[in-house]
């Protein structure tokens, strides 16, 4: 037994003898979002964070791009907030995509401050070389080359190892919140903690909480092809949808355009900042095609560009398109791009010289658990940030680069938030109840499962819908949730059955959210509907008004 789970349960143990000691607050989720609460909160409460898998496995890591900064002189909150509405397709809430621009600058300067080695630029605002990204004005991306998640990640996890007040556990998965309904207490419904799966032990622990953030990511991995980490299966938005919460813009499903074609590597982005400084998008015999679909052309926002590529393929019957960034010249790809030319390099494609086969891929979950911007959910003492979220900001389709300043700004008052609610005494909280269940006898339904979900919701719930595709995905996945709903309610849980548990409730509510919306906008096609609506709304789910999807 680690040392980690062994201080963890004197913790637990002692949280659970007295009412007096307070209980620590809980980070699902090691990314951006999660370690940004955690490192704020760190200073007064003690803080647990869980991973899932390893702590430097999730999204965050996987960012190429960078964060967006209102920094320079030729920028303002009000061209971001533009920027970001016309990318949202009308939808952005905009007191949401102010109060995040307004608090930018701030984001990235806290960045800066814990250690992040952005590129730097000894001309640019705050010592910062920008770039740009498709559907923003300017330059107002801060970078490190083209690995800013990972720079980040590293920054904030050194910073949360090292703190004494935060407690990071491996291969810890949350199961389920524990609410006023587990305690079958006539109260109105709060949240008091969690249940978790340890991994490494196969038991599910009861973890007190003076309050749960959940940061979980979003939802890319219930389709087959996917730019996402293995860790993307929705948990959060899951897990809030049971414990009551409501959830909007779930069939906003952002699809990056260029994914790296290649057998080897079904998830390597290549970064929309390749055509920010001029890469060139084209068919197999060098022609551009972007020019027929928009006039910003390869800067287009990311919904016109995957849905460009998409129509060129099914069009020409190909598998991919090009991505041509030949003309940039060698030393520039170096320089700007050392982590595309090498890993294209291994792969036995140098971008310098020949371009890269790009397809699109589920990149990016617009929707989520409906919050403020403090992230307080529906459901007192249960908190959310980041991907796992619908706070307004991305509407129809997320500017790029919105999402790691999403996570900064956000996670920030998030935290100050918990820290501004009075303490209080948790009550005795049941064990989890493994008297009524066995072990597996077999694991291939919950692999054939999956395996027909994230096919049947790339085939009819993918860039291009119609309402005979949604249908028809609905009535399987009903049945899909069913089939694993029993495996659950049967056998022990591990961690392949709560991520299937969970990617099949979040495909249901895509597509319900998706049949809901009688419209094309953003990054919802239908053709049944090719046209926008002159007036249109958030789809916001409550489970009171779902008839089939409440877990009984």
């Amino acid at each position: 037994m680690s040392q980690e789970i062994r201080l963890f349960q004197q913790a637990r143990d002692t949280m659970m003898k007295s009412d007096e000691t307070a209980a620590p607050v809980v980070v699902i989720g090691a990314g951006l979002g999660g370690l940004t609460v955690a490192l704020q909160l760190a200073a007064t409460r003690p803080v647990m964070v869980l991973a899932k898998r390893g702590l430097t496995e999730g999204a965050t890591a996987w960012a190429q791009g960078g964060i967006v900064g209102v920094l320079g002189s030729d920028d303002s909150v009000e061209s971001h907030v533009r920027d970001t509405q016309e990318a949202g397709g009308g939808i952005v809430d905009e007191h949401t995509a102010r109060y995040i621009a307004e608090h930018s600058a701030q984001a990235v300067q806290w960045l800066v401050d814990a250690g992040v080695s952005f590129s730097p630029d000894p001309d640019g605002p705050l010592g910062l070389h920008l770039t740009r990204e498709g559907g923003h004005a300017v330059r107002r991306i801060a970078h490190a080359a083209d690995a800013t998640g990972k720079a980040i990640h590293d920054a904030l996890l050194a910073q949360a190892r090292a703190n004494p007040r935060i407690r990071l556990l491996e291969r810890w998965m949350a199961v389920d919140l524990i609410t006023s309904r587990h305690l079958k207490r006539e109260e109105s419904p709060r949240c008091y903690g969690v249940y978790a799966l340890d991994m490494d032990r196969g038991r599910v622990e009861t973890l007190p909480a003076a309050a749960v953030v959940l940061a979980t990511g979003g939802v890319g991995k219930v389709y087959r092809y996917t730019s996402n980490p293995d860790t993307a299966t929705g948990d959060g938005i899951a897990m809030a949808w049971r414990a009551g919460c409501r959830v909007g813009n779930m069939e906003f499903i952002q699809f990056h355009p260029t994914c790296l074609y290649h057998p080897q590597e079904r998830s390597f982005l290549i970064t929309e900042a390749l055509r920010g400084e001029g890469g060139h998008l084209k068919l197999p015999d060098g022609t551009r095609f972007m020019s027929a679909h928009d006039e910003r052309m390869e800067l287009a926002p990311r919904d016109i560009v995957a849905r460009a590529i998409d129509f060129e393929m099914k069009k020409h019957g190909l598998d991919h398109v090009w991505l041509d960034a030949t003309h940039l010249g060698e030393a520039f790809l170096k320089e700007h791009f050392p982590t595309i030319h090498a890993r294209c390099l291994q792969l036995g494609i140098d971008i310098a010289r020949q371009p890269i086969p790009v397809v699109p891929a589920a990149h990016y979950t617009c929707g989520g658990v409906v919050t403020d911007l403090d992230g307080r959910t529906d459901l007192p003492g249960l908190f959310a940030v980041g991907e796992t979220t619908y706070t307004g900001l991305h509407g129809a389709n997320r500017l790029a680069s919105n999402s790691l300043l999403e996570c900064v700004v956000l996670g920030r008052s998030c935290a100050k938030a918990i820290e501004a609610q009075a303490q209080r005494a948790l009550p005795a909280l049941p064990s989890w109840d493994e008297s009524q269940v066995e072990d597996a006898d077999e694991q291939v339904v919950i692999s054939h499962n999956w395996d027909e979900l994230r096919l049947l919701m790339w085939n009819y719930v993918g860039i291009v819908r119609t309402t005979k595709r949604l249908e028809r995905a609905l009535h399987r996945i009903k049945l899909l949730r069913e089939e694993t709903q029993d495996y659950y309610a049967n056998f022990r849980v591990n961690r392949d059955l709560l991520e299937l548990r969970n990617l099949v409730l979040c495909a249901e509510l895509i597509v319900e959210s998706a049949l809901r919306r009688h419209e094309s906008r953003g990054l919802h096609y239908s053709r049944d509907f090719p046209d926008a609506l002159p007036v249109s709304f958030p789809t916001v789910l409550t489970r009171r008004a779902r008839s089939g999807a409440v877990e009984r």
